[in-house]
Order: structure tokens, then sequence, then C-alpha cells
């Protein structure tokens, strides 16, 4: 169906109004040593709005994996503020914060013996008593985590027992079982072979558009990447940048990711070549 004026109006009015669940000012990341400041990308401004799937580009070493852990305060900025919901990230405790963001990295889980499903409940502990019981709303949460990452028939298996795109889609699921409003992701794609590269990418699109979720995700999956998300995070050391897939691509930024003068970005295959 078709938008008439009043419905246009009504639709650019709300995204002009999405709210902002993460904004930077000019953050720098990296880490201490001996009590000196390691910097590794300097300036980094980002507005996260509230239901977008974003990709986390950029070369080897610049910090994609840091940036992840500095918004979920497991390492602290050398400078600048971060805010969630518009309130210092230093204002949260990790209770507070565990009902704020969730996150996938890349290791493994700790007991490889827990059912999956015992793994995705352990998504509830920010919201559980003191010994872990878990009420129905808990329980619920957990199922619904399990139908929206198309993990049921999986549940009563042991983690050691799933293949690396079935881990992945559990250790969603557990993320989702947590039910915050921003998941960050490290790398959700790594080791995968196409067909499950795919798949997974599919699946966090599912989750904001059918749950409503923002999600975060660092990739070396450019091309991929470019496909799915809503805006894209171009990180580099001195100039790093925030914008949709297209006018990424329109404005040549893309070509600015590699340094390497053999690979060139084809603005119509949406593509690196390689220049013989």
């Amino acid at each position: 169906m078709a938008f008439g004026e009043k419905e246009k109006i009504v639709f650019l009015k709300n995204m002009d109004t999405q709210k902002i669940i993460v904004e930077t000012k000019n953050l720098t990341i990296g880490y201490f040593s001996k009590k000196e400041k390691k910097p590794i990308c300097e300036g980094i401004r980002l507005h996260i709005q509230q239901g977008e799937l974003i990709g986390l580009i950029g070369a080897n070493g610049v910090g994609k994996s840091t940036l992840l852990r500095t918004l979920c305060k497991m390492q602290p900025p050398l400078e600048g503020e971060i805010f969630v919901d518009g309130i210092s990230l230093e204002k949260y405790n990790p209770k507070m914060l565990s009902q704020k963001i969730s996150v996938v990295l890349t290791e493994k889980p700790v007991s490889a013996n827990l059912t999956v499903e015992e793994l995705v409940a352990l998504g509830r502990q920010p919201y559980t008593n003191w010994i872990g019981t878990l009420l129905e709303e808990d329980k619920t949460k957990v199922e619904q985590a399990l139908h929206a990452t198309q993990t049921v028939a999986l549940r009563n298996q042991k983690t050691y027992e799933l293949s690396d795109g079935q881990l992945q889609s559990v250790l969603i699921a557990r993320a989702l079982a947590q039910d915050t409003p921003l998941i960050l992701l490290d790398e959700p794609t790594t080791h995968l072979d196409i067909q499950n590269r795919i798949r997974v990418l599919m699946l966090l699109k599912k989750l904001v558009s059918q749950e409503g979720k923002t999600i975060l995700f660092s990739s070396h999956e450019v091309e991929l990447a470019l496909q799915v998300c809503d805006k894209i995070i171009v990180l580099q050391q001195k100039d790093s940048f925030m914008d949709t897939p297209e006018n990424l691509i329109n404005n040549g930024r893309m070509n600015d990711l590699f340094s390497e003068e053999f690979l060139r970005f084809d603005t119509r295959q949406k593509r690196f070549l390689i220049q013989m």
C-alpha cells in the first residue's frame, strides 16, 4: 500500500525522532601500558540509533574489538565520553549495564557441557535472584529467544556437540534472552562458511526488524555488511566516520578503507577488485 501525504509526514517525523541508544564524543580508545596511554584510534564520534543494524569495519589492528569492549565498559576509554540512553557510561554499575547491553564475543562458552537451553538461560542472570532461580518471565524470554533464532530443536544438545554456525546462533539467543535494547557482537561470522555467514547476518537483520533490537557488529565481511546493514562505521586511526552504505559507496569513502594500491572498490559492483 502506498503512503498518503499524512502517513509520509508521520513516517518522516518518526525517523527524525529516532531514539539515540549510544553516543560518543571525542572518544579515544586504546590501552594503558605502565600508566602510559597507548591510543589506537582517536576522535571517534558515533550516534547509534534505535532499531538499526550497524556494521563496524576497518583494517586489522585499527581497534574494532577494542571499541566494542570500550562501549560495554570491559575496558576504559583513554579520552572522551560515552553515553548509553543519555546517561554517562561511568554511572552504570555492572547490573544496570547488563540490562542495557548484551555482548557476544569470539570466545567459546566457559562450560561446553551446558545444554543449549542452559546456555541461553544464562542470559537471564541480570534479572534472577542470588541463586539464579528462573521465574516464569525468565523461562518465557528463554523460549522466545530459542524460537527467534530457530534453535529450539537444539535445546537439549550439549554445546560441544554444535557446529560453529549453530553455536553462533545459540550465543545470539543468549544475548536475546538477556533482553537488552543493544547487542554488540565481535566478528560473529568468523570461522563460518559462506552459507552460515549469510545465515547469521540475516538473523541479525531479522532481530532488528522484528524484535526492535539495535545491533552493532564488527566484521571483515565488508561486502556482505554493505548489503545488509542500515549504517556502517568505518574505523580508522585518525578519521573514523559513520554513514549509510549507499552514501559511503557514492562518496568514494570505501577506497579509504585499505591503503594497498592493488585494491580498488568498484562502486557499480559494490565489491573490492584486485588491480593488476
